[in-house]
């Protein structure tokens, strides 16, 4: 890979079985100079073929197509021909499910043209940072080998599982926020609200995707909606029907779900 690959344009699949509405979003993505739709269908089948034979960067999914759904398009294809997964549908009733199919976002028909640009524009950043990652393991790769030629010192231990700090993507910049600075996380529909510090900022991913990434001898679900690390609790107080009011160290308050609070537990060494 080189930086000119990093710079290509961003090449899109178009699957959706209602004509209208894939013509309507073509026109769109035609205007855009860094993105090239490399196809257009409009059943499942057809679509698995052309993901595995064009290298494809994002890809608007429609749920419901002839054949197959959008979900199993995603899995007869793979997850190595796939590319970042946009849904399409008329209404919300799959949006959780394609979340928990890894899709970066859900876009709901009729197209509403200003959405359409801001979930292309995160797909774009997501296209590139993925590149860039790519090109950043091809280099490391490159000085391994060199190092190891030379017999240099051996590379870096491998690092963490778990993530050690996350991307804030705001208006005009990106900004890192250590993952041992965060007191709470909350999900808000399906993105994650980060509280730090007296300061909250919204993560564009799903509360199970993130919980995922978590090292679990810090951070404990406490709530369906609620992560907390639990080196910010202060106390727990009883409430009624077998749940806790959990107090944090700035005072915060938050509500212990009764089928959560033996993890809780088994992590503050509650007796």
């Amino acid at each position: 890979m080189s930086l000119s690959t990093e710079s290509a344009p961003i090449r899109v699949l178009l699957v959706d079985s209602e004509r209208p509405s894939l013509q309507s979003l073509s026109s769109w993505l035609a205007t855009d100079p860094e993105v090239e739709v490399v196809g257009e269908c409009d059943s499942g089948p057809v679509a698995v073929r052309m993901l595995r034979q064009h290298p494809i960067d994002v890809v608007f999914l429609g749920v419901e197509l002839p054949g197959m759904d959008g979900f199993q398009v995603l899995r007869e294809a793979g997850p190595a021909h796939t590319g970042a997964t946009i849904f399409v549908n008329t209404d919300d009733s799959h949006a959780l499910k394609a979340f928990e199919a890894h899709a970066l976002d859900y876009l709901l028909k009729p197209y509403d043209e200003e959405r359409v640009t801001r979930v292309l524009s995160r797909a774009k950043e997501h296209v590139r940072g993925g590149r860039i990652q790519a090109l950043a393991r091809q280099l490391m790769g490159l000085l391994s080998t060199s190092q190891s030629a030379a017999n240099l010192a051996p590379p870096p231990p491998p690092a963490s599982r778990y993530l050690e700090r996350l991307v804030l993507k705001e208006v005009g910049r990106v900004a890192f926020l250590s993952v041992s600075e965060v007191d709470w996380l909350e999900a808000e529909d399906y993105y994650v609200q980060a509280h730090a510090g007296g300061q909250t900022h919204l993560l564009r991913q799903p509360l199970r995707e993130l919980e995922a990434q978590l090292d679990p001898r810090q951070f404990v679900r406490i709530h369906r909606s609620t992560i907390v690390n639990a080196r910010r609790v202060r106390e727990m107080r009883p409430l009624f029907h077998g749940e806790y009011q959990v107090i944090l160290g700035d005072g915060t308050c938050l509500k212990l779900s009764r089928g959560y609070r033996e993890r809780l537990d088994a992590l503050l060494g509650v007796a």
